[in-house]
């Protein structure tokens, strides 16, 4: 007799105050269940809702191994698809049945993608200040933690750390936002690399995050001039309606290019790896709707020789984590794991979350994704509705800006 999708409810929890969106997956099974991500940090009201009102009705009683089925059809139930919203919902269902089923054969779900073709992934860790010095000592902490690329940045995205210069740019009246300088931004990261390189020499891979907040001409101009310092790979230095460029910045740059954090669907980004444009694939698992595309989109990536460096950030919950890193191991093109880390709080809401030792994070050897929500103490850590305000992106004359 075939086991059945009983009930699908959303947890929303913030143990570390960043909102994240946990989908579970209740089986007719008694005692079997999964758990999936679906965080969209700026509007997880909205996944929530189209999980309860949304995927649950659509769902219930379907047969829970038939997860290509039910990946196909959550796709096109609304008819129109690939929105973020949508794909997170679909991803937390998706990589809950994957958990479920990875109990149900007692194997660990790297396992059913083909087996590890590496022990653990590893990662990068982003290493942040107010001053070249403080960027130097965070880069030095995790050197000393076996840490062998870190991603640097100079006060956030655009190089906030001159928000009080910017006070005597704007024109009067200008609206409220994250301000920041292209100019004073593109030559702080020159200066930043300068002073990595001469402290460290190449005793550490770095690379760094544009996060699009330069014109396409000023992002080709800042990738030739941090050439000299040989980057792992240049992030997100285009937005997704820009993606036209990418053949102009590969005829006039070697430094290795990543993307992909904010495609909402594989075929959006197949131009860009067919027509060798990019190194490395960045996507969020939650946004392209789970592991089901993942797997696909990291098998496509591999006949082109490009490689994964899944999104990881704190507003990818330790679920999300632990569906990356099953991925990872079992991924022959895997290049590198985005990682934020985990509080004490995560730890205690998540047990069985994946483990980071000298630089490499390992999955557990437990069924399914090997990670569990204490529902319970996830109460204790509410969500909360307020409203982003890094997004709010501006210029100094206040022109919005891509965040």
């Amino acid at each position: 007799m075939a086991v059945t999708i009983k009930d699908i409810y959303p947890i929303c929890t913030a143990p570390e105050g960043i909102p994240l969106v946990i989908v579970k997956v209740v089986t007719s099974e008694p005692g079997l269940y999964g758990i999936g991500c679906a965080t969209y940090t700026q509007r997880w009201i909205t996944v929530a809702n189209a999980v309860t009102n949304y995927m649950k009705p659509l769902l219930v009683g379907k047969d829970v191994t038939r997860i290509e089925d039910i990946w196909q059809m959550s796709m096109v139930s609304a008819y129109w698809r690939n929105g973020p919203v949508l794909n997170n919902a679909i991803s937390g269902v998706d990589e809950a049945l994957w958990d479920i089923k990875g109990k149900m054969a007692n194997m660990p779900v790297y396992d059913l993608l083909g087996g590890k073709v590496r022990e653990a992934a590893r990662v990068y860790r982003h290493a942040d200040g107010r001053t070249l010095e403080e960027v130097g000592d965070r880069v030095q902490a995790f050197m000393e933690d076996g840490v062998q690329v870190v991603r640097i940045q100079h006060g956030g995205y655009g190089g906030n750390a001159y928000q009080q210069a910017l006070e005597s740019m704007r024109p009067e009246g200008a609206c409220a936002g994250a301000y920041y300088d292209p100019l004073g931004y593109q030559l702080s990261v020159t200066k930043l690399f300068e002073y990595i390189r001469n402290r460290f020499g190449f005793n550490v891979e770095l690379c760094h995050d544009v996060h699009e907040h330069l014109d396409p001409i000023e992002a080709v101009r800042l990738a030739k001039e941090l050439e000299p310092y040989r980057l792992f790979f240049y992030e997100d230095s285009l937005a997704p309606e820009q993606i036209e460029w990418f053949e102009i910045m590969r005829k006039q740059t070697h430094t290795p290019i990543a993307m992909g954090e904010l495609f909402n669907n594989p075929r959006e980004i197949t131009p860009l790896i067919a027509n060798k444009l990019i190194d490395f694939i960045r996507c969020h698992v939650s946004q392209i709707g789970g592991i089901t595309p993942a797997k696909k989109l990291a098998s496509f990536c591999e006949a082109f020789s490009v490689r994964t460096a899944w999104h990881g950030p704190g507003d990818t919950s330790p679920v999300g984590h632990a569906a990356d890193i099953h991925l990872d191991v079992s991924s022959w093109n895997f290049g590198i794991q985005e990682w934020a880390g985990f509080k004490q709080a995560s730890l205690d809401v998540f047990p069985g979350c994946p483990e980071l030792k000298k630089g490499y994070v390992y999955p557990n050897d437990k069924p399914g994704l090997g990670i569990d929500i204490d529902e319970e103490l996830a109460k204790k850590f509410p969500c909360s509705e307020k409203l982003p305000t890094w997004t709010n992106c501006r210029r100094p004359d206040g022109t919005l800006n891509r965040p």
